[in-house]
C-alpha cells in the first residue's frame, strides 16, 4: 500500500488548486453549490493525474530500471508489480472522468483531453520538441479551465490569455531546469531534450512571463474602468508581477523541474501569491 500511495505522487496534486481560479476570480466560490462541483473537479484531476503516472511508471519501467534516480520509483523497484500498477491506473482515469461526470459533462469532457493528451504524451509525444511543452502547459490549462467548466462560469478571454502564458511559462521552465541537469548529471532525464537549446527555452519561458504580466495588468485595469470595478484589481498587478519574477528567479536558477517543490518551498513566493489573493478576491467580493 505504501509503494502504491507513492506512486500516486500526491505531491503533484498541489498542481490542481488551478480548478479555484475561476470560482475565485468569479466571486462564486463561497456558494455552496459551486464549492461542491469545484472540490469534483479538484478531485477528478488528482485521480485523472496519479492514473497517467501509474501508467507512464509501467511504460517506462525498463527505461527506469536503468535510471540513477529513477530506479527507486515503486514500480521500477519491483515493490508494486507492473500488472496491478496498469489496473489501477487506467481504473484511476475511468473514475477520473466518473468523477468529472459527477459534475457536468463538460468537465467529464475536459478531463478525458487531459487524460488523452497525456496518455500520448506517455507513449510518444514526450520525445517531440515543442510538443512537449505544448502538452505540458495545456495540462495546466486544462486545469484552470476545468474550475469553469464544472460550475458553469463563464471563462473570460483574459483568464483564458493568463492561463494560457503562464502554462507556458511553468512548461518552459520546467525543460530549461531539466535541460541544466542534463548538462551536470548525464542520464538524469530523457535524451530528447538535447534537441533543445538553453538559448530557445529561455526565449520561450521569458516570451511567455511577459505576456502573462501584461494580459493580467490589461485584464486588471479592464476590472477597474468597468462601473462596478474595484481599484484594488490594479493594486494586485505588483505582487502578481513579483510572483512572477520570483519564479522565473527559481526558472533561471535551474530550480523549476517540479513547479510544486517551489510552491511548497518558496515561502517568499507564497506571502507575494497570498497577497495576490487577497487583493483580487478583495475585488471581486467587496465589488458584488
Amino acid at each position: 500500500m505504501t509503494a502504491f500511495l507513492r506512486s500516486l505522487r500526491p505531491r503533484q496534486w498541489t498542481k490542481n488548486v488551478l480548478v479555484l481560479g475561476a470560482p475565485l476570480m468569479a466571486g462564486r466560490l463561497a456558494e455552496g453549490e459551486v464549492a461542491v462541483a469545484t472540490l469534483l473537479a479538484f478531485v477528478a484531476f488528482c485521480a485523472a493525474a496519479s492514473g497517467v503516472y501509474l501508467v507512464n511508471d509501467v511504460l517506462d519501467v525498463e527505461a527506469d530500471r536503468a535510471h540513477p534516480r529513477k530506479r527507486l520509483r515503486p514500480v521500477a523497484s519491483g515493490a508494486l508489480g507492473v500488472r496491478t500498477a496498469l489496473v489501477a491506473g487506467v481504473a484511476l482515469q475511468v473514475v477520473a472522468v466518473g468523477i468529472g461526470w459527477a459534475a457536468t459533462p463538460e468537465l467529464a469532457a475536459v478531463v478525458a483531453i487531459y487524460v488523452v493528451l497525456f496518455l500520448g504524451y506517455s507513449v510518444a509525444l514526450k520525445h517531440e520538441p515543442v510538443i512537449d511543452i505544448a502538452i505540458i502547459a495545456a495540462g495546466f490549462l486544462l486545469r484552470a479551465i476545468a474550475g469553469g467548466v464544472a460550475t458553469g462560469i463563464p471563462l473570460s478571454q483574459w483568464y483564458l490569455l493568463c492561463a494560457t502564458f503562464g502554462s507556458l511559462f511553468m512548461a518552459a521552465g520546467k525543460r530549461y531546469a531539466e535541460i541544466h541537469l542534463e548538462s551536470t548529471s548525464p542520464g538524469e532525464v530523457r535524451r530528447s531534450l538535447t534537441r533543445y537549446t538553453v538559448t530557445y527555452l529561455r526565449f520561450v519561458w521569458t516570451m511567455s512571463a511577459g505576456l502573462l504580466i501584461m494580459s493580467y495588468s490589461l485584464w486588471a485595469f479592464e476590472i477597474d474602468a468597468a462601473a462596478d470595478g474595484s481599484a484594488l484589481t490594479v493594486i494586485s498587478i505588483a505582487p502578481f508581477g513579483l510572483a512572477v519574477l520570483r519564479y522565473a528567479y527559481a526558472v533561471d536558477a535551474h530550480a523549476a523541474g517540479e513547479p510544486e517543490d517551489i510552491a511548497l518551498r518558496d515561502h517568499v513566493l507564497q506571502i507575494l501569491a497570498a497577497a495576490w489573493v487577497l487583493l483580487a478576491a478583495g475585488a471581486v467580493y467587496l465589488g458584488r
